[in-house]
């Protein structure tokens, strides 16, 4: 039987876990590019830390992923966290919100305002519930514009929504 969203959230045993950065990691490029070097720590994440940084973007601001990578290095002491496994996350618990939604379910999972999160510079997921589409009528609703980049969709002047405060909600 196909597991559901939520099941695909619950936390792996042995993570979060402090790993050496590679070049032959998959997320070598994103992590690199993000200013962490080959031989300095980086963490692999668990779903669950990711989901209150998600939970705690007010209306009208927006979250992208290395703004979430940085608050989780910074919350383990490490230089950088892997993009490639905290995306993934990002767009499981996106996934989960809405099936938990679906159910008639109201719990703090419900809550958490999964559109508010982009991929890198700002660009929409296209893996999340509904599409870029679904992603782009709720960030609109909250006067959040986006741009068309071919078939990518992109907020517009995306640093004026940033947010990035999330000292309280990375604390142990």
């Amino acid at each position: 039987m196909k597991k559901t969203w939520f099941e695909k959230m619950q936390d792996k045993p042995g993570y979060p876990k402090i790993l050496i950065l590679e070049e032959k990691f998959p997320c070598f490029k994103a992590v690199h590019k993000m200013g962490v070097e080959v031989g300095q720590e980086i963490v692999i994440t668990n779903t669950k830390e990711v989901i209150p940084i998600m939970a705690a973007v007010p209306h009208g601001k927006v979250v992208t992923l290395r703004e979430i990578c940085v608050a989780l290095a910074e919350k383990h002491g490490v230089a950088g966290c892997c993009t490639l496994t905290t995306g993934i996350f990002v767009m499981t618990v996106a996934n989960a919100v809405e099936e938990v939604k679906e159910k008639g379910e109201i719990t703090e999972l419900s809550q958490v305002p999964w559109w508010r999160t982009l991929k890198m510079e700002g660009f929409l997921n296209p893996k999340y519930p509904g599409g870029q589409e679904a992603q782009q009528a709720l960030l609109e609703a909250e006067g959040i514009q986006c741009i068309s980049r071919g078939k990518k969709l992109q907020v517009a002047n995306v640093e004026e929504y940033l947010y990035d405060e999330f000292e309280s909600v990375v604390e142990e």
